[in-house]
């Protein structure tokens, strides 16, 4: 009998690529939120259904059914963006987690669910590796509003017996993500600026985004009852200085990079995530950052635009 997922937030970038990967293995995929599908692009991330809207309680009761699993993939998905808008992301981030969590309570007591949050609900942390067990100290909106969803999967899964998985992401990447550090900079050395912010000494864990894909499916597949928190990272620190020049090599520049030391608001120094709990049930990262960072330069200059 096929298993059945819904993504919410399908068409974002984790997003379709978890669809990509649950299709591959032979999940039924329906998609939701916002965004809109060419046929080719439906096709090519395995989602069979795709109901584009809100993530709300009635929308989930609408079409949602009884899944074998959600992964609430819906949300804002930058510090900085909630920096500018934080009542924005507030909504995005938490409301529809609590709408997803109550719809499993009222409509579907059997579905499990993956909520994909992220390393920011560790803030500045007072050491490395961080591991799960780490006090959480979020310096920004997007940080304490992901932290605040989780406070939601917890008090779910222990008052209504909901079977919930927590993966706070490190620094997803891969070709396609047309925002953050990896973007920018590709656009900055097309156009000959090597100027950066920071002092290229930050240090931050990079996860390409179909291994994050694989380490949803692999909570998911491993989700017995109860709520479940596990790192999502490769377990690797590496500073944005090295990330840099990196870009700059893959991309035969000789651009020579200056930071500005000046610091983003609500950007931590240093993440570095301790993975022995997914490496204990047998995930591990499989594409190293430097071959992340050369498929992302290539994807970057044969776009066609």
């Amino acid at each position: 009998m096929t298993r059945r997922v819904v993504v919410t937030g399908a068409h974002g970038f984790l997003g379709r690529h978890v669809a990509r990967h649950f299709a591959a293995v032979g999940w039924e995929v329906t998609g939701t939120g916002h965004g809109q599908w060419s046929h080719r692009e439906q096709v090519q991330y395995g989602v069979a259904k795709w109901h584009g809207g809100d993530v709300t309680v009635d929308a989930l009761a609408t079409y949602a059914g009884e899944p074998d699993l959600i992964v609430h993939c819906a949300g804002s998905g930058t510090v900085s963006f909630s920096m500018l808008h934080p009542f924005e992301d507030w909504a995005r981030g938490v409301v529809t987690t609590a709408s997803v969590l109550e719809y499993i309570r009222l409509h579907s007591a059997g579905t499990k669910l993956v909520f994909p949050s992220s390393a920011a609900v560790y803030g500045s942390a007072r050491r490395l590796p961080i591991a799960e067990s780490d006090v959480l100290l979020p310096v920004s909106p997007y940080g304490v509003h992901k932290a605040m969803a989780e406070m939601l999967c917890n008090s779910y899964s222990a008052s209504f017996d909901l079977t919930v998985g927590i993966i706070r992401f490190f620094s997803i990447y891969g070709e396609g993500l047309r925002k953050q550090l990896l973007w920018d900079a590709c656009n900055k050395l097309a156009h000959g600026n090597g100027e950066f912010f920071g002092s290229g000494a930050e240090l931050r864990d990079w996860l390409h985004v179909e291994d994050a894909a694989r380490l949803v499916y692999a909570v998911a597949d491993r989700l017995e009852y109860g709520c479940l928190t596990i790192n999502g990272g490769s377990g690797k620190g590496v500073t944005v200085r090295s990330v840099v020049e990196a870009l700059i090599q893959e991309s035969r520049t000789s651009i020579q990079p200056n930071f500005s030391g000046q610091i983003r608001p609500g950007d931590p120094p240093g993440y570095q995530a301790d993975m022995t709990r997914a490496h204990n049930f047998g995930w591990a990262a499989q594409i190293g950052w430097q071959e992340g960072m050369r498929r992302y330069v290539e994807w970057f200059h044969e776009r066609g635009e």
